[in-house]
């Protein structure tokens, strides 16, 4: 199976770092911390009414759930920038200006990519969020649409889209 460019996380090598170095930690000492928790509150009797059993339990589930969601990040990831659209399109890995119903006044601009390449600079939108879904693939000037939480659709025009430079 290819990767599109949808499928792509592109990350700075600091984000990479970082995410490697939590992943290692998370899947070796972290895991042995909760792991020693939950045997010594296992020591302490009747699992049933015992607060720290469950507490670490529930640390346990939350622990792993991080270990997979960073494992697959980081098999999809790309570290460096992410390359300019060939045809202009907007894509992940860039900075969208948008102006909601075409009003050149009412505008927005944010970074078309995963929360783990949020920067302080811009606001980030994920790729599969309803407005990131709905802007992918449009070029400047085009008129995009996507659905809002309510289930009504609004309408954006892409102002501007251009590569992130961090």
């Amino acid at each position: 199976m290819t990767q599109t460019s949808e499928d792509v996380t592109w990350l700075t090598q600091e984000a990479y770092t970082k995410l490697k170095e939590e992943l290692a930690y998370l899947s070796g000492p972290a895991r042995e911390e909760v792991t020693a928790k939950i045997a010594a509150a296992r020591e302490e009797g009747d699992l049933r009414e015992n607060g720290g059993y469950h507490a670490a339990k529930e640390e346990q589930g939350k622990q792993e759930l991080r270990i997979r969601q960073l494992t697959q990040l980081l098999e999809k990831a790309k570290v460096g920038e992410a390359p300019a659209s060939a045809d202009g399109a907007v894509a992940p890995g860039m900075v969208v200006t948008i102006a909601f119903d075409g009003d050149k006044d009412d505008t927005m601009t944010f970074l078309l990519a995963s929360r783990e390449y949020a920067s302080a600079d811009v606001e980030t939108y994920s790729p599969q969020s309803p407005l990131g879904s709905g802007v992918i693939g449009h070029k400047v000037g085009e008129d995009a649409e996507y659905e809002l939480p309510n289930g009504r659709k609004a309408s954006v025009t892409i102002l501007k889209a251009e590569a992130y430079s961090g």
